[in-house]
């Protein structure tokens, strides 16, 4: 016998409950979807750089030191102070002391002619830094008309005019060496006038071999001093340069001639400079974690406006950030996207609300975002900090939306 049409429909009811029980408990006990960030996938610039600490240091600073044991006058100069060449330094009183014996005389007489040729050897490079420096400038006045026409790139009439600056401050500084060796022979002169056969007592004077600035001041007080104790050391803070220790598989990616950027000087602007010198010879460093380090001095010269720089003095601190490469349209993806799968790299893509895993071909590194040389493409969303347990086809839940 058919059962009643009332316990059809009990029966329907009951199971429809039953399904709609069973959905409820899958769908309250399913795995939660994975809150995520995520950044677009996007073709903009990007530099490879590192950074490191600096101070600035003037290129040419002379110590001037006592000639002779004697007696001290008080030194009235003050750093800062601008002295002018000839201008007097200080002066000591020589006391009394015997002649020189014979072999003496004979090492003060060699030393006197050794100043003398180191002022000839000075006087020679001067000659051949002046012609680098007219060379130099002639190339520039010959690049400048064909950049504006187009026939040179912008970059080569950059180098051209940081070739001639440099070229202009080393003959700069070959002028100084003149001037500092003629006062080294007017010194060796000195001490065969004070101990010679024939000794003068009257004070010898110290004066400026050259117009510069007095950087320190190491004994200012009257009173006795022994030969070659240092008084003064004078210098040309417009002639600064930049001296940075970088580590030693940072140096081996450095060129003379790369782009620098010095920054957080204390002046609101980045300054511009390049690498001029990166010594041969490494030295060891113990970091502030206890780590022995290999390091290397690179000696940065600036490249931009001198009044820039204006502020910046001898011992400033700053912050060098060399350019090792550039490019102003690179497709790039956020490092952070990017992890280890097996041999290559790989990276989870945004599909709706699921991760897909996507293997990536990477290029270039920069501090922050990476070069994307296969499988991303732009506009596409990729993951920031994928969990281990994130799988392909994953649930996902965005924090952004």
């Amino acid at each position: 016998m058919p059962a009643p049409a009332w316990m059809n429909r009990r029966n329907l009811v009951l199971a429809t409950i039953a399904a709609m029980l069973t959905l409820g408990l899958a769908w309250g006990f399913r795995e939660p979807a994975a809150r995520v960030d995520a950044s677009e996938v996007r073709r903009a610039p990007l530099r490879a750089s590192f950074e490191e600490e600096g101070r600035t240091r003037v290129k040419d600073r002379y110590e001037f030191s006592a000639p002779i044991a004697g007696q001290l006058e008080r030194v009235r100069l003050e750093p800062g102070d601008r002295v002018a060449r000839g201008e007097r330094l200080f002066s000591v009183a020589p006391s009394f002391a015997a002649p020189l014996d014979p072999r003496e005389q004979a090492r003060a007489a060699a030393m006197l002619a050794r100043a003398e040729a180191s002022l000839q050897s000075a006087r020679t490079q001067m000659q051949a830094a002046q012609a680098r420096s007219e060379l130099a400038a002639s190339e520039v006045e010959r690049l400048r008309p064909l950049s504006k026409s187009g026939h040179v790139p912008a970059a080569t009439l950059d180098r051209a005019v940081a070739d001639a600056r440099a070229a202009e401050a080393l003959l700069r500084s070959a002028r100084f060496s003149i001037d500092v060796a003629r006062h080294e022979r007017d010194l060796a002169r000195a001490v065969l006038d004070v101990r010679g056969p024939n000794p003068s007592l009257a004070p010898i004077v110290v004066d400026s071999p050259l117009d510069a600035t007095v950087l320190t001041r190491l004994r200012q007080s009257e009173g006795p001093v022994q030969a070659g104790a240092p008084i003064l050391t004078l210098g040309d803070p417009d002639s600064l340069e930049v001296v940075v220790d970088v580590l030693s598989p940072d140096a081996v990616r450095l060129q003379p001639g790369m782009a620098v950027e010095l920054d957080r000087w204390g002046g609101g602007e980045t300054l511009a400079a390049r690498v001029r010198l990166v010594e041969p010879s490494a030295f060891t460093k113990v970091s502030a974690l206890g780590v022995e380090e290999q390091r290397v001095w690179v000696v940065v010269d600036f490249a931009g406006d001198p009044a820039e720089r204006r502020a910046l003095g001898d011992g400033y601190r700053v912050l060098a950030r060399f350019l090792l490469w550039q490019d102003e349209d690179v497709l790039q993806a956020p490092a952070a996207a990017l992890f280890r799968d097996g041999q290559g790299w790989a990276a989870f893509v945004v599909d709706a609300h699921r991760a897909r895993l996507r293997r990536v071909e990477i290029g270039r590194r920069s501090g922050l975002a990476v070069e994307i040389r296969g499988g991303l493409q732009p506009g596409e969303r990729v993951l920031l900090h994928p969990s281990r347990e994130l799988r392909d086809g994953g649930r996902i839940s965005l924090r952004d939306e």
